[in-house]
């Protein structure tokens, strides 16, 4: 059984938590009131996982992670509500250590968050059997470019513990390579937009959440937006046009990498370099068999380097991987199999 420690500022919402979490299952073993109190009890009941507010007084959660994550290291999930400036608060505390987030719906009503209940305890059970991963300090180069192939397209996939991946990914990617590029990253609007901006920030790409339609060519690059499948619905001259749909969810997940990768398979004409990173589930899998099929390379993220071993693994099981390399070596990766 999972053991939880529940973080809130929020009386009412700690005993909401607590109904919905045993109710489903998991053991919580006790909860805290603030960032100070939650780093004292993870150190004295150790918890297989640490539910996590952001804003609360003495201590917030954003220096609580960090304090965890120094001195006891334990898989975090973010309690976040849903807005542009938490999405920013989210995002930094992935940044300091956290896992995943959870949305909670608008204000503290217990209905409301009643009804994603099943959510929540999948989200705590997903978290808690994450494994810390140690941040990579080696060689953050990447060799010269040469000669390429023409109208090299990568398609990145990721899921739990993956925006800390695709940025090393893409902040390693020379943009003289000319790539045109698609992140499909399990995450929810406004998020995703706030994720495509520190891509920008930190790439030489440029980078953006997608649209309706967009237009995606040499040096460029689009985020699929939460909330909706992103399609590749044509490609001219060097240019992909991608589309959002209102499609029901794949794999019980919108957006699916699976949707992204079969249909530019199906319309990309240039070279395609399909990369599977951390996450549970089987999302990506169907997709780079597509892409294998069309002669593209797959390349996933190993077990070592990975949060969640689950994505890349059923990539390997379904025998559709070319190459599987930890994630400081899928740049170079990438360079390499449109080079050759």
């Amino acid at each position: 059984m999972v053991r939880a420690l529940i973080t809130d500022d929020s009386r009412f919402m700690r005993e909401v938590l607590k109904n919905i979490l045993e109710k489903g299952g998991v053991d919580v073993v006790g909860t805290a009131e603030n960032g100070l109190d939650a780093v004292e009890k993870v150190e004295r009941l150790k918890p297989d996982v640490v539910t996590m507010d952001i804003e609360m007084p003495k201590m917030g959660g954003l220096e609580a992670i960090e304090s965890i994550m120094d001195r006891h290291p334990t898989p975090i999930l973010v309690i976040s509500s849903h807005s542009t400036e938490n999405a920013k608060l989210t995002m930094e505390a992935l940044d300091r250590g956290a896992i995943d987030f959870f949305v909670k719906p608008g204000g503290d009503k217990s209905i409301e968050i009643s009804k994603m209940s099943n959510e929540l305890v999948t989200k705590v059970e997903a978290v808690a059997g994450t494994k810390p991963v140690r941040d990579f300090k080696g060689d953050t180069k990447v060799r010269g470019v040469g000669d390429i192939t023409d109208d090299p397209t990568l398609i990145i996939g990721a899921s739990t513990g993956g925006p800390k991946c695709v940025e090393t990914v893409l902040s390693m990617l020379p943009l003289e390579a000319g790539f045109r590029v698609i992140v499909v990253q399990h995450m929810s609007s406004p998020f995703t937009k706030q994720f495509a901006e520190r891509l920008n920030r930190s790439s030489e790409y440029e980078i953006w959440e997608s649209n309706q339609r967009d237009k995606v060519g040499v040096g460029e690059g689009v985020v699929a937006r939460g909330g909706n499948h992103l399609k590749v619905v044509s490609y001219r001259n060097g240019v992909i046009g991608v589309r959002l749909t209102d499609d029901p969810p794949v794999n019980s997940i919108r957006p699916a990498i699976d949707v992204t990768m079969e249909s530019a398979a199906r319309k990309i004409d240039g070279f395609l370099v399909a990369t599977l990173l951390t996450g549970m589930g089987r999302d990506g899998v169907d997709g780079a068999r597509e892409v294998k099929k069309v002669g593209g390379s797959v390349i996933v993220q190993d077990e070592a380097t990975s949060q969640v071993f689950g994505i890349p693994k059923r990539a390997i099981e379904a025998g559709v991987v070319d190459r599987v390399l930890p994630i400081n070596e899928i740049p170079d990766s990438i360079l390499d199999v449109v080079m050759s």
